[in-house]
């Protein structure tokens, strides 16, 4: 897979993972895979994709500490921030994002979403509405957002560097480009912020 991203897309700086599998749907990073990525300086961008409902405080908070277990058991360094995965067919509301982000900041990791941050889509006014609650979350929640869609590109080709997101967040990154062909990847920009949240 490395060798099929640097021979038609560029070298990688960020690579994003998931913490653990997920049957059916994702395979988890592996020890194998780590050293291999640590070894060509590449970081890894941590994810938690074991939800398909993304409501509820009580469940938000259970989500984080089972990516909090899972981190640990990973040996993922302090200060790395677990991205929970909203993909746009999930239902999720400002709940499960306070209940979220105030596991992982009560933890030694960051918090981190990622969804399609489009304003017509739930998880804008959902993440709005935890903001106005605790407007810790502007500086402290990573947002990562894959909106608006491009196109899959080369390094070279990349577009200019302008997502969608919730004004005053803390941008981490832009999913730009979904579902390659050739190496079964998404093209990312990442913001420098998301440097001080990657393993």
């Amino acid at each position: 897979m490395l060798e099929c991203v640097t021979d038609n897309y560029g070298d990688p700086a960020v690579w994003g993972r998931y913490l653990g599998e997920n049957e059916g749907v994702s395979y988890g990073i592996t020890d194998e895979e780590i050293d291999l990525l640590q070894a060509n300086d590449i970081q890894t961008l941590v994810i938690w994709n074991h939800t398909t409902d993304v409501t509820g405080y009580d469940h938000g908070q259970n989500e984080a500490e089972e990516a909090i277990e899972m981190a640990r058991e990973y040996d993922i360094i302090e200060e790395v921030a677990l991205f929970i995965n909203v993909e746009p067919i999930y239902p999720v509301d400002a709940a499960f994002i306070l209940g979220w982000h105030d596991a992982l900041t009560d933890s030694e990791y960051e918090s981190g979403i990622y969804g399609l941050f489009d304003p017509d889509e739930e998880i804008y006014p959902a993440f709005e509405a935890a903001a106005d609650e605790n407007d810790d979350l502007l500086d402290e929640m990573y947002v990562w957002s894959s909106s608006p869609n491009v196109g899959i590109t080369a390094e070279e080709e990349a577009p200019a560097y302008d997502p969608d997101y919730p004004d005053g967040a803390l941008l981490a990154g832009w999913q730009y480009g979904l579902d390659d062909e050739i190496c079964n990847i998404d093209t990312n920009i990442f913001d420098g912020n998301v440097l001080d949240a990657v393993w």
